[in-house]
């Protein structure tokens, strides 16, 4: 399965390289396959490549589900601790 990720870009570096933030987590991804991408622009990323730019709204709307459906998993996960977690007699 693949999964690509919108993020946002938080410094353009030498070489086709750029930091991008994805909730407080920074990465140094590669820019080789786009070119004029500035500080603030959001690309979705895949593999350590970004793909294409993002328009920011689609980028916010998109970042806003993921935080949703982490939020859902963990509650989920929350409520199946106790019957997972049973202790050994």
């Amino acid at each position: 399965m693949c999964l690509a990720l919108p993020v946002k870009v938080v410094e353009v570096g030498a070489g086709d390289t750029a930091i991008v933030d994805l909730g407080g987590v920074r990465k140094e991804i590669s820019l080789a396959l786009l070119s004029d991408v500035k500080v603030g622009d959001y690309v979705i990323l895949h593999v350590g490549y970004a793909l294409t730019r993002l328009d920011p709204e689609e980028a916010q709307k998109t970042l806003a589900l993921f935080a949703e459906m982490n939020a859902e998993m963990n509650a989920e996960l929350d409520t199946a601790a106790p019957v997972m977690g049973g202790t050994a007699a």
